[in-house]
């Protein structure tokens, strides 16, 4: 079965998410002075370094993304990766590429709350809002439909 032409530009951008978030996150962990981030951003936040908060990007809106986009492309049946899929009539990379959109917007608003206006952060708002909605475009829904045997 041919892939839905959403297919392509949610691959995409949740490469693009992936790829970026897990640098970032990486040189928030290791080097935020890097991004000329001063200590006094997080006054209002729960945080006292750049670590945990790199950490929870690299990972959540690093590492998962590709995840998500190694399952649309391949579409593998591992079963192990169900284990937070709560749309059972989907292929699991189909719900890890809803989930990453919701996080990354997620993330972002509480983002916002916390630091600094950035340009950078209606970009990702966007980047969240196009995943969720190629994700829900109908003819990739039905792409990665699972059919009971």
């Amino acid at each position: 079965m041919a892939r839905p032409l959403a297919f392509y530009p949610l691959f995409l951008l949740l490469l693009l998410l992936g790829i970026s978030a897990a640098f970032g996150g990486w040189v928030l962990m290791t080097q935020p002075e890097t991004f000329g981030m001063p200590p006094e951003w997080l006054s209002q936040s729960p945080f006292g370094s750049f670590f945990l908060p790199g950490l929870i990007l690299f990972v959540f809106n690093g590492l998962f993304p590709l995840f998500a986009a190694a399952g649309l492309l391949l579409k593998p049946n591992w079963p192990w990766a169900n284990i937070f899929n709560i749309y059972h009539d989907r292929h699991w990379g189909w719900a890890y590429s809803l989930f990453s959109g919701i996080i990354i917007i997620i993330w972002i608003t509480v983002q916002i709350t916390m630091v600094a206006s950035s340009w950078l952060q209606p970009a990702y708002l966007a980047v969240g809002l196009l995943i969720l909605i190629f994700t829900l475009w109908p003819s990739t829904m039905r792409h990665y439909q699972i059919f009971e045997k």
